[in-house]
């Protein structure tokens, strides 16, 4: 029997539905008994929210430290002490200053074994910038916490999994981080995760274009002939099954999607507007390629909605399930490697050179 996974799960802004889609998430008792789930942030502010949410029959279990927590109990860590304001809807410095703090506090405890894996709520990434805080995003903060390591951006859901080249970049950035390098980087991650994490033998990856129609042959652009397919090419012929470019409209249209275990798309918006369509609310990201699980919901902070009893949880439900299936996954496949190197069996890795170039 496997031993429940303690998952830490951070508030992310305080204005928004963060805590309104963990308090729904916990209530549901499949979770609790599928694992030990410890929330860091403040009482006050729980207690915030479950007040106007009118959620009357759900209790914290309030912790100093993660060794504390209770299973079958929702388990939270105060991470401070003094009075916030809070202002549902609102973007404000201070719902980002104790985001932050939840997020590091958090990770702590994560890269210091002391959970097994983490869940973030949304964070608005404009108000949460500081000293401490000098991120696009969660994927490069976490990319940052493990050194020698690229991540990732991967996002799940039950019917498609994508991948993207390049993650919180301004658009007219793009093309500049469209480089061979950057795309095999990017397929060695995907290929190794689904490998890895979803136990897929042989995945069958399909590969997006940059521009419109995949470049038509040259007249709407060079970079699918000049970069993305001699990547796919030798990405290919070591090992990784992959193919493309395909033209992004077409491929969703005719629904080709289904054919492959995985899609990496060129930028942001070109994975993640299919993704969210195709998701029906239920999708996550996962921060892949790294040495610990991260996942969030595809959602953000919501504050239209916050505080209006509103928001669905089924994304960050999935998040939670998600943390725990990856890191079992993980751990079941170590220890089959483990034991395979005991009994004198090879262990083949696909490597690749991935030093930057122009191309």
């Amino acid at each position: 029997m496997q031993k429940k996974l303690k998952i830490g799960i951070t508030i992310g802004d305080i204005n928004g539905i963060g805590l309104e889609v963990i308090l729904k998430s916990l209530s549901n008792a499949s979770i609790l008994q599928d694992c030990i789930a410890i929330v860091y942030g403040q009482a006050k502010i729980a207690s915030y929210h479950k007040k106007n949410l009118k959620i009357n029959d759900f209790q914290f279990n309030i912790i100093n430290h993660p060794d504390q927590a209770v299973a079958g109990k929702a388990n939270l860590i105060n991470c401070w002490e003094e009075e916030v304001k809070i202002e549902l809807g609102k973007t404000t410095e201070t719902g980002g200053k104790y985001a932050v703090i939840s997020l590091q506090k958090a990770t702590n405890d994560l890269l210091e074994g002391k959970i097994d894996a983490i869940v973030t709520a949304p964070i608005n990434k404009d108000n949460a910038q500081s000293e401490s805080f000098n991120f696009p995003g969660h994927t490069e903060f976490f990319e940052s916490k493990n050194p020698g390591k690229k991540a990732l951006m991967f996002m799940l859901s039950e019917g498609i999994k994508i991948g993207v080249v390049t993650g919180h970049v301004p658009l007219k950035d793009v093309s500049e981080h469209i480089t061979k390098a950057n795309i095999l980087q990017k397929l060695v991650l995907m290929n190794e995760s689904l490998k890895k994490d979803f136990w897929i033998e042989k995945p069958k990856i399909a590969v997006l274009g940059l521009n419109p129609h995949a470049g038509d042959n040259g007249l709407l652009g060079s970079e699918e002939q000049e970069i993305i397919s001699p990547a796919i090419q030798e990405a290919f012929d070591k090992g990784i099954i992959c193919f493309g470019p395909y033209p992004a409209d077409g491929f969703f249209g005719n629904e080709s999607y289904k054919q492959f275990d995985g899609v990496l798309a060129m930028y942001h918006d070109q994975g993640l507007v299919p993704f969210k369509t195709l998701s029906f609310g239920g999708g996550i990201n996962f921060t892949a390629g790294l040495d610990f699980i991260r996942t969030s919901p595809d959602h953000g902070t919501g504050y239209g909605i916050a505080g209006k009893d509103v928001a669905n949880p089924s994304s960050f439900i999935q998040a939670i399930y998600a943390a725990i299936h990856i890191t079992n996954s993980r751990r079941e496949q170590e220890e089959m490697l483990a034991n395979q190197l005991k009994s004198g069996g090879k262990i083949v890795e696909t490597q690749f050179d991935l030093k930057d170039d122009a191309s």
